[in-house]
């Protein structure tokens, strides 16, 4: 009997029982895999449409003047979405076929032990974002309590603890805690981002011309820097592409799979840059929340919007950086579900995401997407070499979760060929996710043919002897 990808039933069988992990992170079965292709669609269309990736766009005007063009932003914008759905597309499978999360992924390439340092590469960045996300959520919720307070109330810490503690609570639910709303939630903030869109271009089109429109700009290193960039702010999600492609119903051929990400994240990820820069030549400041105070002078309109930030922000939260770290919290003290999550939003009430944009500026946000890139590149790209080229994508599930199995312990191979891949990158950083995916993948490649001749993780790969 098959012990490969094509057995999915007989493998599941065989491994439900005593994982010696949470059943949180057995492999997902058809039957409770219950995310169809359009709700697949607008979980993704919500988690673009928020202000992280709003604020990433207006990064691209620092002191007032535009780093990029228009020309240049969209250019690099579509070259990085293409980009991400193709990873997105190649990284998913594996999770897709087989009902695996991320953290157990890892075990294939870095092995149990070894996965502990990947899988904490992919949880501290989604901690952080979660506590960012959650701050621009919490300063949306103090706009909505000044207007209700008529300026008595103006409190962004106590709004950002309060909406953390919600999001706590929401999260007990688990990954569909809030399915329901992602597709009107992804809906009317477009159509709210429409409105604030034609109020810039009908009152501040001159400004935005002249600081955005016609800026000089670069199509030189800054160009493919900010190519990075709005690659790295995926990059975490794409890396943990399992997490989500286990929730998806089964019979979704690859190539349709790959256009379930470059669809949305096209619409979402480019109306936002968009209008974040937009947003950033007009005001000159950087926090896109105070910035639509200002463009939208109507306090109906900013409590409407306000209202719609919140609730965005919970929603991104909950698909991209609320579940893979409370999988990795899971994974590391066997705790259940329920404490893993709530250890999650106590980590993010404590990254200090206020630190990341100032009203001036957004470019701390960038130099905290390019340092954690440097290592999720050369993860993603251990992963894929693994999954394709040495494995052929014939992988024993079952092996992923013996704790006495092929791959206990920790792959030397894997953990050099990413610390390589990081050290490379950072020699020149605004480079650093190409940088590090090249030089990582070819390491692995050469660590795992020439070195470490008696390690077991060449079980099952071209180059087992």
């Amino acid at each position: 009997m098959s012990t490969r990808l094509e057995s999915y039933h007989t493998i599941d069988t065989r491994i439900q029982h005593d994982t010696g992990v949470d059943e949180s992170l057995n492999p997902k079965t058809e039957a409770g895999r219950m995310v169809g292709p359009l709700t697949y669609m607008f979980m993704w269309i919500g988690d673009g449409v928020n202000l992280g990736n709003m604020t990433l766009g207006a990064s691209l005007v620092v002191a007032g003047t535009a780093t990029l063009n228009i020309f240049q932003t969209f250019a690099a914008a579509i070259i990085a979405i293409g980009i991400i759905s193709t990873i997105f597309a190649l990284n998913d499978r594996l999770g897709y076929k087989t009902g695996i999360p991320y953290v157990v992924q890892l075990r294939m390439s870095f092995g149990m032990k070894g996965s502990i340092i990947s899988s904490l590469c992919r949880g501290i960045p989604a901690i952080v974002w979660y506590g960012f996300q959650s701050w621009i959520g919490g300063t949306a919720l103090n706009e909505i309590a000044k207007i209700i307070t008529g300026g008595a109330f103006d409190h962004v810490a106590i709004c950002f603890v309060v909406l953390q503690l919600v999001q706590i609570g929401i999260s007990m639910y688990g990954f569909h805690a809030i399915k329901w709303i992602e597709t009107l939630v992804s809906i009317v903030i477009m159509l709210a981002l429409l409105y604030v869109f034609s109020v810039l271009l009908t009152s501040y089109s001159a400004v935005i011309t002249e600081k955005w429109v016609h800026a000089k700009g670069s199509w030189g290193l800054p160009f493919f820097a900010f190519v990075m960039m709005f690659m790295g702010n995926y990059a975490a999600i794409f890396l943990s592409a399992a997490d989500y492609s286990r929730e998806l119903k089964a019979g979704i051929r690859d190539s349709k799979r790959g256009f379930l990400y470059f669809l949305p994240i096209l619409v979402a990820y480019g109306m936002t840059l968009t209008i974040g820069a937009m947003l950033a030549s007009a005001t000159g400041i950087s926090n896109p929340v105070k910035a639509f105070a200002i463009v939208v002078d109507n306090s109906y309109i900013t409590f409407f919007v306000s209202a719609f930030i919140v609730v965005g922000a919970i929603a991104v939260n909950m698909v991209a950086n609320i579940i893979p770290p409370t999988y990795v919290i899971t994974l590391l003290t066997k705790l259940k579900f329920k404490p893993a999550v709530t250890i999650t939003g106590l980590l993010a009430l404590g990254s200090f995401p206020w630190v990341l944009v100032q009203d001036s500026s957004a470019k701390g946000l960038g130099i905290f997407i390019l340092i954690y890139s440097a290592f999720l590149g050369p993860i993603v790209s251990i992963l894929l070499i693994e999954y394709y080229i040495l494995r052929k994508q014939k992988v024993d599930i079952a092996d992923l979760y013996k704790e006495d199995g092929p791959f206990a312990g920790y792959n030397p191979a894997a953990v050099l060929a990413m610390l390589i891949g990081a050290g490379a990158a950072f020699i020149k950083v605004e480079l650093v996710w190409i940088i590090g995916v090249v030089v990582a993948g070819i390491a692995y490649i050469l660590l795992m043919k020439f070195a470490f001749k008696d390690s077991k993780f060449k079980k099952g790969t071209i180059f087992e002897n």
